[in-house]
């Protein structure tokens, strides 16, 4: 194992453990997303769907999954900024590890959030009477997919974190990013009933095919094609703000 793996694997064990003596933290992606299922499926589901909440919840679960691992990761920005600003980094430009290892093991140790949020939604869906229609391995690869995607996305987080100078700001940048990008999706309802400018949007929009491939994954549908999509998404994400957060931070910390 690399110097970097090593330092970015103890990094995130330091932020495991911190997560587990603070449960309370999870809230947001377990209760949540809970919450909001409950109430777009009982509120809005009769209507959207003309009264069958059943077809609307098959239809929503999958865009509850991407919509919150979405926003799951606004923490890991405001948890970084809020470290910066303690000292906790200072501490870290001290020790003999890499630079780059607070923020991928941070990174890293959202992984148990991500899961967090796919364990909630789909037990408390089954509940709900969600079924997954596709067999138990493709609900696993929608669930690994969702995960990856998550981990991708909150690059953009720690960016932001890296970025401003308080922990408030980054809930604040962030939610003006993500609510345009979740509810401007295929989240909540079918594209073709949309608006056409808003079609545009949501054609481009990367929660879109995201949601496709999740969907198609649990209850059926084309999967390839949302899959390929998404996978190049992440690899932008990844391209673009791992670069960007990590140069913030050498110039942050």
């Amino acid at each position: 194992m690399t110097a970097i793996a090593m330092h970015s694997a103890a990094l995130a064990k330091r932020s495991l453990i911190k997560t587990m003596r603070t449960p309370e933290a999870l809230i947001d992606v377990t209760i949540q997303p809970v919450i909001f299922l409950l109430l777009f499926t009982y509120l809005f589901g009769g209507a959207i769907a003309d009264g069958d909440r059943h077809a609307y919840l098959q239809f929503l679960l999958p865009g509850m999954l991407a919509q919150s691992l979405a926003m799951g990761g606004v923490a890991l920005g405001q948890n970084l900024n809020a470290d910066i600003e303690k000292g906790v980094f200072d501490r870290f430009r001290s020790l003999p590890i890499s630079r780059a290892a607070p923020l991928i093991g941070a990174v890293s140790a959202d992984v148990i959030r991500y899961l967090s949020v796919c364990v909630s939604l789909l037990l408390f869906g089954t509940i709900m009477g969600f079924r997954v229609e596709t067999g138990v391995l493709p609900a696993l690869g929608a669930v690994a997919l969702s995960i990856g995607f998550g981990l991708c996305f909150c690059w953009i987080s720690v960016w932001v974190g890296m970025m401003v100078r308080t922990s408030g700001a980054v809930q604040g940048i962030m939610f003006l990013l993500v609510l345009p990008l979740t509810f401007g999706s295929n989240v909540f309802v079918a594209t073709d009933t949309l608006p056409g400018w808003l079609q545009a949007f949501v054609a481009v929009n990367p929660i879109t095919p995201l949601v496709e491939a999740i969907r198609g994954l649990l209850v059926g549908g084309p999967v390839a094609g949302p899959l390929a999509t998404t996978l190049l998404w992440m690899g932008g994400l990844l391209l673009v703000f791992v670069p960007l957060a990590l140069r913030a931070y050498s110039r942050r910390a």
